[in-house]
């Protein structure tokens, strides 16, 4: 399934939808009585979902995607966001030797590096990432598989973690360079507003066989940044999940960045940071692109 929040272009109140026909129509998923709020509607037990959207038909209410304005799929996170830092081994050494590296003496970690991005810094494909929100003027843009739960736990083992992943979506982890540098900690360079782009869709686990061979690409003004595969990742999704889980108890709803590929902005040199115009694209088979303007 593949699923978004959205609003009506008539209405304000947040929906949920199944996207159909190649993403050019929704199904309105209170229609076939399920939550219009996408945290509610993954409490629900995933087999209750999908056996309501099995029983729709021809005379299904549908909507043009052109009718309605497509939000992230989560717009508000119930808890910070949680992602994971130098996670390819290409962007650990690429960051390593930017002198922006704060996190540790060598460029590859032995444990995972994780850190938040605050709920308020999520937007939507097709919304601005505002440069103003940076006062040091070096943003950056990090193209991202993120994953959400669909049931938490405490001492989760790997072999059990993609049992407690609901869907897949795109995320990108735009920081705030120098500001992540001045802190040390990177939480107020990483959660400016408007620096947590996500989505179009989230889709559901089940329509993705094996999420490891997964192609990233960040394409910024038509040229390509990023092109890498999560198979890469030094610290796999199960790993990531394990090493969370053991010291607290993740939740439902929970959203995990898992990390960004080389080829980043401070990669360059001099580093290339995002001006105002810059259009970013995230390209994610099976999951679909995420674009924003930089304004």
């Amino acid at each position: 399934m593949r699923l978004i929040s959205y609003k009506n272009r008539k209405e304000n109140d947040i929906q949920t939808g199944l996207l159909i026909n190649d993403d050019q129509e929704l199904i309105p998923l209170i229609t076939l009585g399920l939550p219009s709020d996408m945290n509610d509607l993954i409490k629900i037990d995933f087999e209750e979902i999908q056996n309501k959207i099995s029983l729709k038909n021809d005379e299904t209410s549908k909507l043009s995607l052109s009718d309605v304005k497509i939000l992230s799929p989560i717009p508000r996170p119930l808890r910070n966001i949680m992602c994971v830092g130098k996670n390819y081994h290409d962007h650990a050494q690429e960051f390593y030797g930017s002198g922006f590296d704060s996190s540790g003496k060598k460029a590859v970690a032995d444990f995972p590096v994780i850190f938040t991005k605050a709920t308020t810094s999520v937007i939507a494909t097709s919304e601005n990432i505002v440069l103003a929100n940076d006062y040091t003027n070096t943003t950056d843009y990090e193209g991202e598989l993120g994953l959400v739960l669909r049931k938490g736990g405490k001492n989760i083992k790997p072999e059990d973690a993609y049992d407690h992943v609901f869907g897949y979506t795109i995320i990108n982890d735009v920081s705030a360079r120098n500001i992540q540098k001045q802190h040390e900690q990177w939480f107020i360079g990483k959660s400016p507003d408007t620096y947590c782009p996500m989505g179009p869709a989230l889709v559901t686990a089940d329509e993705i066989q094996d999420v490891t061979k997964l192609k990233l690409r960040t394409i910024v003004n038509d040229e390509v940044r990023q092109d890498s595969v999560v198979s890469r990742l030094i610290f796999d999704i199960p790993t990531l999940i394990s090493t969370i889980s053991k010291t607290m108890t993740l939740e439902t709803c929970d959203i995990i960045a898992t990390g960004t590929p080389a080829g980043v902005g401070i990669g360059s040199e001099p580093p290339i940071y995002l001006k105002s115009g810059d259009i970013v694209e995230i390209h994610i088979d099976k999951i679909g692109v995420l674009k924003n303007q930089v304004l």
